[in-house]
C-alpha cells in the first residue's frame, strides 16, 4: 500500500460554512493559490448548485490554480452533478464529489427511504458523474453511525460503478478513535475491489476527536484525509490540516508522509484566520500563539538548555521564526511588511504606506505592537472599500450622566451626522447610526474578545444582525471598545446595504 497520504483541503467548502466566515471569490482565490503553494493534492472549491457565488468561485479557482485537483461537491441529484460539471469546465484536474446519507437515521428521517433505494441512488449518482469526469469521489454521509455491513455493501457497489475515491465521513463527530479505525479496517477486509479506490477520511470535532479519528483511519488503510486550515468547519469544526500533517512528520516510524511544505503552514493559518475574521485560539495545537510559549520556570530552563526537552516540533518547521521581530514605533516599512507577510497578508506599496501611518499612530500609544494589532490595521485598510464608512465618532459616558454619542458617516461620498443617547456608549452610538441608516436592523449577537492582558491592547468585536429575515455578520478591532463595536456594526450594515 502507498505510504503517501493525500491531503484533501475543504477550507473553501466545509470550512466556509461557519457562520460569519463567508469569503468572497477574490479571497477564495487568494487562499486557493496558497493551498497550491502549500502542496495540497485536492482543493474542494465549493458546492456549485448551492448559490451563484459558489458556482462562480469554483470556476475562478479552476482558472487560478494549476496542479491540484479541483473538486466540486454535489448531492446524489442529477441537476447538482450537471451544475458541478459546468463549474469545473476550466479545471486542469477535476473531480466531482457526490454522495448520500447511509445511516439508518438519515435513510429514515432525512430521505424517508430504504437501504435498497439509497444503494440504487448512490450507484446512479456515481455512474452519472462518470459521464462528465473520470475522477469521481463518493461520500457515505454519516458513515460513522452506519452499520458496517451495509456500509461495505454501499462502498463495494459505488467502486464497481466507477468511484475512484470513497469518503467515509464521521459527519457528527460521534465515533471513538478505535471505533472509526475498526470501521476502515472492516471495509478493507470485506469490500471486494477496494484496492481500485482510495479510501478517504472526513472527521468532525464535535467530541474533540477529529484528529485522533483521522489518524486511526490512516493507520487502518485510508490514504486521503479531508481537512481544513485551523480546523475550521461547521459546529466544532473539522480535522485540522496542520495537526495531521505534523503528526505524520513527527512520527517518522509510521513511514507515512504527505506532499505538504510545512514551512508555509503558519502564514496560511494566519491568512485564513484574518480573511475569515476567525481568531485562532491561543492554545491551538501547532498554530496557536502559545504553541511554542513556555511560562513555567522549569520548562523555560529546560528549553534554554535544549529545545527538545519541551518542544517536539521546531518552530521553523511550520514557518514560524522563533526569533520574531518585535515591532515598536522605531520599526520601519520593511519590518512591518515582513510581519504582515508572515501572517499571509500581502499589501500593495500604496496600501502598506497607509497601514504604516496608522501603525505609527498606534505605536505611539503602545510600548509594543503585537501580531493581532497589525492584522487589525491591515483589516481596517481593506474596510476602506466599504460604501458606508465612519468619518468620526464621539461618545461620552460616566457615573451619574446619560451616555451620549455623535457620529459622522460617509455613505457613497455623501456625508451624514446624527447624535443619540443609550444605555451605554456603544448602545448610544448604534442608535445614532440607525438614525442615519433608517433600515429595520436587529442586533442578535454581540461578542467582545480581548486579545491580551493589557488595558491598552486591541479588542475584537463580532456582531450578528438581522435584516428582513436574513443574518449578516460584522467584525471590528480597535484599542477602543466603542470604536471596535461601531466598526463591527457598520461592517455588518455594508453586507446588506450593498445588495
Amino acid at each position: 500500500m502507498d505510504n503517501r497520504v493525500q491531503i484533501f483541503d475543504t477550507t473553501l467548502r466545509d470550512g466556509e460554512q461557519v457562520p460569519g466566515c463567508q469569503l468572497n471569490t477574490v479571497e477564495k482565490i487568494q487562499i486557493a493559490k496558497e493551498l497550491e503553494s502549500l502542496g495540497v493534492d485536492v482543493i474542494e472549491a465549493g458546492f456549485p448548485v448551492s448559490s451563484p457565488g459558489d458556482f462562480n468561485s469554483v470556476i475562478e479557482i479552476s482558472k487560478a490554480v494549476t496542479w491540484p485537483t479541483i473538486c466540486a461537491l454535489t448531492r446524489a441529484v442529477d441537476k447538482d452533478i450537471d451544475v458541478a460539471a459546468e463549474a469545473l469546465r476550466y479545471a486542469k484536474h477535476k473531480r466531482i464529489h457526490t454522495g448520500i446519507g447511509t445511516s439508518d437515521s438519515h435513510i429514515k428521517y432525512k430521505f424517508n427511504s430504504t437501504r435498497e433505494e439509497i444503494l440504487e441512488r448512490a450507484v446512479h449518482a456515481v455512474k452519472y458523474a462518470r459521464k462528465y469526469v473520470e475522477d469521481v469521489e463518493f461520500y457515505a454521509e454519516d458513515a460513522g453511525r452506519t452499520d458496517n455491513e451495509y456500509l461495505a455493501r454501499v462502498v463495494e457497489a459505488v467502486i464497481k460503478a466507477g468511484a475512484t475515491v470513497v469518503n467515509i465521513p464521521d459527519t457528527t463527530g460521534y465515533c471513538l478513535p478505535e471505533e472509526y479505525g475498526a470501521k476502515i479496517k472492516y471495509l478493507f477486509e470485506h469490500v471486494d475491489g477496494i484496492d481500485k479506490a482510495v479510501i478517504s477520511t472526513h472527521c468532525h470535532n464535535d467530541l474533540g476527536m477529529a484528529t485522533a479519528n483521522t489518524f486511526e483511519g490512516i493507520r487502518n488503510g485510508a490514504r486521503q484525509v479531508e481537512v481544513t486550515i485551523n480546523g475550521v468547519g461547521e459546529r466544532a469544526g473539522n480535522t485540522a490540516l496542520e495537526e495531521i500533517v505534523m503528526i505524520l512528520k513527527c512520527h517518522k516510524d509510521t513511514d507515512l508522509y504527505t506532499n505538504i511544505n510545512t514551512q508555509k503552514i503558519y502564514s496560511l493559518s494566519r491568512m485564513v484566520s484574518n480573511l475569515m475574521n476567525m481568531p485562532v485560539q491561543p492554545n491551538k495545537a501547532i498554530v496557536g500563539r502559545n504553541a511554542f510559549s513556555h511560562s513555567s520556570g522549569i520548562h523555560q530552563d529546560g528549553v534554554l538548555k535544549n529545545a527538545q526537552t519541551y518542544e517536539i516540533i521546531d518552530p521553523k518547521d511550520i514557518g514560524l521564526d522563533e526569533n520574531s521581530i518585535v515591532l515598536t514605533a522605531r520599526s520601519g516599512h520593511a519590518a512591518l511588511k515582513y510581519r504582515l507577510e508572515t501572517h499571509g497578508v500581502n499589501l500593495s506599496e500604496e496600501k502598506l504606506d497607509k497601514v504604516y501611518e496608522e501603525f505609527l499612530k498606534l505605536a505611539d500609544k503602545k510600548k509594543e505592537i503585537n501580531d493581532d494589532d497589525i492584522l487589525m490595521l491591515a483589516g481596517s485598510e481593506r474596510a476602506n472599500d466599504h460604501h458606508i464608512k465612519v468619518d468620526w465618532l464621539q461618545a461620552t459616558s460616566g457615573i451619574g450622566m446619560k451616555p451620549v454619542a455623535s457620529i459622522g458617516l460617509d455613505i457613497s461620498g455623501e456625508k451624514f451626522e446624527a447624535a443619540a443617547t443609550g444605555n451605554g456608549p456603544v448602545d448610544a452610538a448604534i442608535h445614532a447610526v440607525r438614525q442615519i441608516i433608517k433600515k429595520p436592523v436587529t442586533l442578535t449577537e454581540f461578542t467582545i474578545q480581548g486579545v491580551s492582558k493589557g488595558s491598552d491592547d486591541t479588542c475584537k468585536v463580532h456582531m450578528q444582525v438581522e435584516h428582513n429575515g436574513r443574518i449578516y455578520y460584522g467584525f471590528g478591532a480597535s484599542t477602543d471598545i466603542v470604536n471596535a463595536s461601531i466598526e463591527a456594526y457598520v461592517d455588518a450594515l455594508n453586507k446588506f446595504t450593498a445588495e
